[in-house]
């Protein structure tokens, strides 16, 4: 008899169109180790499900009657912690895109991914990593660009950081992988992996996501210099 089996992911499915939540379903349905325990069409209903159902995963739409997904996904994060959000997205929005990341998401996945991309991205954010692509950084950079106010400079989280995580903090914000950092600074992908692991520990964030924004909200990187 074998040892104890790895309990599943637990995914929640929010979206007010029953078509698209069936068919993450049937996607999900028949992958091992991802289990649905909860389905909802509002932002209220998907605040209540987490409650009750404690999902790892939420996959969250943005448009939905009673509250969206940005204001149910500030409050799943801040009072469930240990569920992350992602959004699904059609990428027609900087304002949607930018406002997701404030409101804590992990990442955003499109409505009209390929059923592997959908069972990576769940297993990719249950693992810790955050769907940050490169064109999605792009525009977060963008947006922060068109951003009208100061930006905030004194960060004491910016100041904990070493000199080299700095260097791997900007380079995150820049968009780029760990390999492509490890090339870049010349060194080891798994020291770069460590890099990345102190600095998400002292800015106190959940994932790459966050620590993107907490470098462009601090001034660390100014959305005109290069990149």
């Amino acid at each position: 008899m074998s040892g104890a089996q790895t309990p599943p992911i637990r995914v929640s499915l929010v979206d007010d169109q029953d078509l698209i939540r069936a068919g993450f379903r049937m996607i999900l349905a028949v992958e091992d180790g991802i289990e649905v325990v909860a389905e909802s069409a509002d932002g209220g209903a998907a605040i209540a499900a987490a409650r009750d159902h404690r999902p790892d995963i939420v996959l969250m739409d943005v448009q939905m009657p009673v509250m969206d997904g940005i204001e149910a996904t500030s409050r799943i994060v801040a009072e469930l912690p240990e569920t992350k959000v992602v959004i699904l997205t059609t990428f027609d929005s900087d304002e949607y895109l930018f406002e997701s990341l404030q409101a804590g998401a992990s990442g955003f996945l499109l409505k009209n991914s390929d059923p592997d991309d959908l069972v990576s991205a769940i297993r990719s954010v249950f693992d810790g990593h955050a769907l940050l692509a490169p064109e999605v950084t792009s525009r977060v950079i963008s947006r922060f660009a068109r951003a009208p106010g100061p930006v905030m400079r004194d960060d004491n989280r910016i100041a904990d950081l070493t000199e080299r995580e700095r260097d791997v903090l900007v380079l995150m914000a820049r968009g780029l992988s760990n390999s492509e950092i490890a090339a870049d600074l010349v060194l080891g992908e798994a020291t770069v992996k460590t890099h990345v692991s102190r600095v998400l520990m002292k800015l106190d964030v959940r994932d790459r996501v966050q620590a993107v924004v907490t470098a462009y909200e601090s001034g660390l990187v100014a959305p005109n210099a290069g990149g």
